[in-house]
């Protein structure tokens, strides 16, 4: 069975991928070792059964290449049982005499794939490779189903033509050619995840997964087994699960509202930043992750730090590089923009005809200090498309809606009928209605010295 081709030449065609060989031939295993070690991260071969448990137990493979016909426990049994302990990857069987009842047994048993000996280079290699595949296949579904299920999900590109966008934009490429850590900061609604999407798709990891988490989301009682997954366990039929890192390898996790995490996990979290290895709860696996952290918060995470709600190492292990997001009442002049790329994206899928806007339309909500930012705006323009006009009343929701013919035109005016309306609903009762206005009396009373 000679080498058509050398193996010292051949790309690395898998280069996050970690095979197993359990094979009694040592003429197989060297073969195999020779042509699929230059094409994969890991291969490790063993003679039988007993010594792969062990190796499994250690360590995390993506696929198996497994004879049939091994000393002691037969390869089909082996399977089983490794099908009942929760291993998820591909299974390639490999044999010398096998009929139809043993391909049959061997799917029923777990097998992804099936090739008799004597083989080709050629066709094992294009049995890993659809392997390869399929696990990646599952791994790109389940990062799409956990991005679909965000109900918080961010547009597809940075808006903006203003410095303060431009400096982030510049800062995001620069921090793209690099694999340091970033620590994203900003208050709710900036667009730290479109800005973690941005820092993903211009660094060398683009074609590997984005996976977003939002800390705050996960339960304590989860939250590590979600980031680093668990072993299963056959005595009670549990399977195994593949944890966000995992999933990530060769990718960008991103931790939204990393503040969140418990200080248990944080100690997790900051040695897997240092040792770049996980291990899934209940298992003696240490698995490599080639995986970049972008982290985001919109609390003070010195606050955090001082008052021993957040760890100080893993603080500063965070903080490589920091980049914080600016309010959009800071760089109002591309909320124009930021409505004519919302209304172009969002009708579509809501089967609705474009908004006008008009250069009054944008003055108006240029008057606004958008205290949610560029998601406030978002969800205005969905609302608006759906109800078919602007609607502006909605950024005071307690002023009812004006008509198009006496709208006010000043912001600031809105403002007051809205505050006077509060007053007059509450008879005049400042305290009770500067609770239902969520300022300060001192606020309200200084508002309406100014007017008189």
């Amino acid at each position: 069975m000679p080498l058509s081709e050398s193996a010292a030449s051949a790309a690395r065609d898998w280069p996050h991928v970690a095979i197993l060989v359990v094979d009694d031939e040592r003429g197989m295993r060297s073969f195999l070792q020779k042509a699929l070690a230059p094409r994969c991260e890991v291969v490790r071969c063993v003679a039988d059964a007993e010594q792969a448990d062990e190796l499994v137990r250690l360590h995390r493979f993506d696929l198996v290449i497994l004879d049939i016909t091994l000393p002691g426990k037969s390869g089909i049994e082996w399977l089983r049982e490794l099908r009942e302990q929760g291993f998820a990857g591909e299974v390639i069987l490999v044999t010398a005499f096998a009929d139809l009842n043993t391909a049959i047994e061997a799917l029923r048993a777990g097998a992804s794939d099936f090739i008799l000996k004597p083989f080709r280079l050629t066709q094992i290699l294009n049995a890993v490779r659809h392997g390869v595949e399929r696990s990646q296949l599952k791994r790109e579904n389940w990062v799409l189903r956990h991005s679909l299920s965000r109900h918080d999900a961010v547009a597809d590109t940075l808006i903006g033509d203003s410095n303060e966008i431009q400096d982030v934009r510049q800062a995001l490429q620069r921090s793209a050619a690099v694999s340091s850590t970033v620590l994203l900061c900003g208050e709710s609604g900036t667009g730290k995840e479109l800005a973690a999407q941005a820092l993903h798709r211009w660094s060398a990891r683009a074609a590997g997964p984005f996976v977003p988490v939002n800390c705050a989301s996960l339960s304590p009682e989860s939250v590590e087994s979600e980031f680093f997954g668990h072993a299963g366990d056959a005595s009670r039929n549990t399977p195994g699960r593949d944890g966000l890192f995992y999933y990530a390898r060769g990718g960008t996790l991103f931790l939204d509202e990393v503040a969140a995490l418990p200080l248990a996990l944080q100690a997790n979290l900051l040695r897997v930043l240092d040792d770049r290895r996980i291990r899934p709860i209940g298992s003696e696996q240490q698995i490599p992750v080639d995986v970049r952290i972008v982290a985001a918060t919109n609390r003070d995470l010195a606050a955090e730090v001082a008052a021993g709600r957040f760890r100080n190492d893993l603080y500063y292990r965070l903080q490589v590089v920091e980049i914080t997001l600016p309010p959009l009442r800071t760089h109002k002049r591309d909320i124009a923009q930021l409505v004519h790329h919302f209304i172009s994206t969002l009708a579509p899928p809501l089967g609705v005809a474009p908004l006008e806007i008009s250069d009054d339309d944008i003055a108006y909500l240029c008057q606004y200090d958008w205290p949610g930012n560029v998601r406030e705006l978002r969800n205005l323009i969905e609302r608006s498309l759906i109800l078919g006009e602007l609607n502006l009343s909605a950024l005071y929701p307690r002023v009812a809606a004006a008509t198009a013919a006496d709208r006010p035109t000043d912001l600031h005016l809105l403002e007051k009928q809205h505050i006077l309306a509060v007053l007059d609903s509450v008879g005049g009762d400042k305290t009770e209605a500067a609770r239902l206005l969520g300022i300060s009396r001192r606020t309200l009373e200084r508002r309406v010295a100014e007017w008189g």
